[in-house]
């Protein structure tokens, strides 16, 4: 089990997300820490988040608008400044070649050393645009780091890049823990912003704090993100 000490120092961090909120609700305080010691980190959002609403006066052009000035607002309290919208529609993500080389693209563009994304193979995940976004993005890296994948890529001086490390969010046995006590606070704050999926949600601090002092349990700290860690190794 690893633990705050092995935070990445001045490294590049991508997060790729299906929706808005997705980064928040994950690693906002994971990467407050990381990017204090220097990270760079740059959010994808891969739909627009336009199904993610019960209220039926609101369209779905007018919920990817709120949604996306929404997660700008969230990402500034988390200290990201750089977010990618591909704005594909929510619920619409296919496990293709297509959305794994729309990934791949970007991941040679702005050669993370680390990825944060959903954890594909996590049991019982209904949502089809996490699993989705899981596999084309563990799909994405080979593309990306091989150079004989795509030579269009070369052609406009998108040379392979192979990241070093992937984090998978909410897994089922997670080996990378973060304790979050003293930033948890700041996940609230970035939360926040998200005002059109909270505002049908009673209690929500009291439900984000409880699902995150579970992700501590058996540790010596009172609130937690957690992560599936898996250092890449080429040959």
């Amino acid at each position: 089990m690893v633990t705050e000490n092995s935070f990445p120092e001045s490294k590049k961090v991508m997060v790729i997300v299906a929706h808005p909120d997705d980064a928040e609700l994950s690693s906002a305080c994971t990467l407050i820490k990381w990017i204090a010691k220097g990270c760079q980190a740059r959010y994808v959002v891969c739909t627009t988040g336009d199904k993610g609403t019960k209220d039926t006066s609101i369209t779905p052009f007018q919920l990817a608008e709120t949604r996306e000035k929404e997660q700008r607002e969230a990402a500034s309290v988390v200290g990201v400044k750089d977010i990618t919208f591909l704005r594909h529609v929510d619920g619409g993500l296919e496990h293709n070649a297509s959305f794994r080389n729309e990934i791949a693209l970007l991941i040679r563009k702005f050669q993370p050393e680390i990825i944060i994304t959903h954890d594909p193979w996590r049991p019982y995940q209904i949502h089809p645009d996490h699993r989705a976004v899981g596999f084309a993005t563990v799909d994405a890296v080979v593309v990306a780091r091989d150079h004989l994948f795509l030579p269009a890529f070369l052609e406009v001086e998108l040379h392979a890049h192979a990241p070093l490390e992937l984090y998978f969010t909410f897994p089922p046995t997670p080996d990378y823990v973060v304790d979050i006590t003293d930033v948890m606070e700041k996940k609230l704050e970035a939360l926040e912003k998200h005002k059109s999926q909270l505002k049908r949600i009673p209690d929500w601090p009291e439900k984000i704090k409880l699902m995150s002092s579970k992700l501590a349990e058996g540790k010596p700290f009172s609130y937690a993100e957690s992560f599936k860690r898996l250092v890449l190794t080429y040959q």
